[in-house]
């Protein structure tokens, strides 16, 4: 098990996300519209776990298996949904910055989550710093249980989500997702 390390924002992680953008759009260029920096490297003074999280987004679900074989042909390894709906998940190649990387198709609830609380606590750093002080509270109180971390962190997700506008059925299941069974 691996543990669980939150730390203060780094500056670097912009520039390591265009790196690992520029890779996995040459892959990607011909099935999808964008690749998104999301979670929490994605926002300016945000502490965090130091792996940065990227959507690579296609038009529709048609698309996505397109872009896991492209994904796979570069040396990303295909891990499934992982639970989440409309999101799909890979190991990254050995050798890059720690990051994950997902597909998902242009209107995924997943993506819209993650956008939604990236965006929200882009404009709402006191949001933010707040966030940033309990992922470090739960990295120190759940050392290297994953789920623990992710439980901790789900209500106050959940209060941005619902303050980014998410509606109601969309929160029961992400915190169906999140939460420990």
């Amino acid at each position: 098990m691996r543990t669980i390390v939150v730390i203060d924002y780094d500056p670097v992680w912009p520039a390591v996300f265009e790196e690992l953008r520029a890779r996995a759009w040459n892959a990607v260029r011909d099935v999808a519209v964008s690749i998104e920096h999301v979670g929490s490297t994605a926002v300016p003074g945000l502490a965090a776990k130091p792996i940065i999280d990227i959507s690579a987004i296609v038009p529709s679900s048609d698309q996505v298996f397109m872009a896991v074989d492209r994904l796979a042909a570069v040396g990303y390894v295909h891990r499934g949904d992982l639970g989440i709906e409309g999101r799909e998940a890979f190991h990254s190649p050995d050798g890059l910055p720690a990051h994950h990387l997902y597909v998902c198709p242009r209107d995924s609830p997943a993506l819209a989550n993650h956008l939604a609380v990236r965006n929200y606590l882009r404009v709402h750093p006191e949001v933010a710093a707040s966030y940033g002080e309990l992922k470090k509270q739960l990295a120190k109180r759940f050392g290297s249980d994953i789920d623990g971390y992710i439980d901790g962190k789900t209500g106050f997700l959940l209060d941005i989500l619902r303050d980014a506008g998410i509606q109601q059925d969309a929160l029961a299941a992400i915190e169906a997702a999140n939460r420990r069974n």
